[in-house]
């Protein structure tokens, strides 16, 4: 199951604060993702069950243009 992006909110400059939630518990999240890389892949714990979730970011104009998490069996 993949995680869906709830919001989005400015950190700082090239940072966004994304609001998802976990695919394995249901409990919304905050992710802080760097806009500033571009299009990357990186592995945050959830903060709620702490179990690995993989985020696909896609960043257009220095902003979060699409975010995707994924358990490690996806």
């Amino acid at each position: 199951m993949a995680a869906s992006r709830i919001g989005l909110g400015r950190l700082m400059q090239g940072l966004q604060i994304a609001i998802i939630q976990c695919p394995y518990c249901g409990e919304r999240i905050e992710v802080v993702v760097d806009c500033s890389v571009g299009d990357h892949e990186y592995v945050e714990d959830c903060s709620v069950c702490c179990r690995p979730i993989t985020l696909s970011v896609v960043a257009s104009d220095g902003e979060v243009a699409s975010i995707e998490g994924r358990t490690e069996d996806e």
